[in-house]
């Protein structure tokens, strides 16, 4: 299946090899809409899912950024909507054998840091996998990667540093920390976020944690990207809503599109 969706972009993109893969998360998609050059609509993409959540427009998108080619998930596939953990990566693997070599992923995220506030930026310096799976679980493709990778540095040293230098430049209040991946769709309870805050979690959301560690794995350089949407339950008395979510994703749009463009321009 790999194979065969590769092959059918491949006729759809002719001679287009992208560099860098941009996973859009929810309320992020402006980027792929200002910058497309073609889009194929995940349903005629053999191994890929319909989105299903709002905010993820469901195509794959190709561009050039500042010199750069290009290709997004105008939105991504969660494990909470019943796919299995193969099918959430499955992405990144057509990525690879795409051509591309580094990875930003994105993502909205609830702020557990209570130094964080809605609608700040967030680089991801590492993870904590609480969502009792991993992508790497099967048959190892031996062509693609190690059968037990290292992952002391899934989120690319360099680039981060790069991000932070950028965000100075630009005037963004970038935070940085630990991004906790748990399985959803339910939100955190209290409970779960002080324990989030004790074993060192800075943000907690639904997905990323298994695309980083899958392009990690597959040789990618990674940057991950959060855009705090929320202060996380027990953090502030204000309850929880997606359309919460969209709405500090909106507000932020401007400044993530800024530094992502920028981050793409010097990689």
């Amino acid at each position: 299946m790999l194979d065969r969706a590769v092959d059918y972009i491949k006729t759809r993109v002719q001679d287009f090899k992208p560099e860098i893969g941009i996973i859009l998360g929810s309320g992020l998609g402006e980027l792929a809409d200002e910058y497309c050059t073609i889009a194929i609509p995940y349903s005629e993409i053999p191994g890929f899912e319909a989105s299903t959540v709002s905010g993820h427009k469901g195509q794959l998108v190709f561009a050039e950024i500042n010199g750069k080619r290009v290709v997004m998930m105008q939105g991504r596939f969660h494990f909470y909507e019943g796919h299995s953990i193969q099918k959430v990566v499955f992405p990144v693997k057509v990525m690879k054998k795409l051509g591309v070599e580094t990875l930003i992923v994105t993502n909205a995220a609830g702020g557990v840091n209570p130094e964080f506030k809605p609608s700040d930026l967030m680089i991801i310096t590492d993870h904590i996998n609480y969502m009792g799976v991993n992508p790497l679980i099967g048959k190892n493709d031996d062509t693609m990667g190690d059968r037990f990778p290292d992952m002391s540095e899934v989120y690319t040293t360099k680039y981060i540093e790069l991000a932070k230098t950028i965000a100075g430049e630009l005037g963004i209040d970038l935070q940085q920390g630990v991004y906790m991946a748990l399985t959803g769709p339910s939100y955190e309870t209290p409970a779960e976020v002080r324990m989030a805050r004790v074993i060192g979690a800075d943000a907690v959301g639904m997905s990323t944690v298994p695309e980083a560690v899958v392009a990690s794995w597959a040789g990618m350089k990674v940057i991950g990207l959060s855009c705090i949407c929320n202060s996380a339950a027990g953090v502030s008395t204000v309850g929880l809503s997606h359309a919460d979510v969209i709405d500090a994703a909106n507000k932020a749009k401007t400044k993530f599109k800024a530094l992502v463009k920028e981050v793409i321009k010097r990689i």
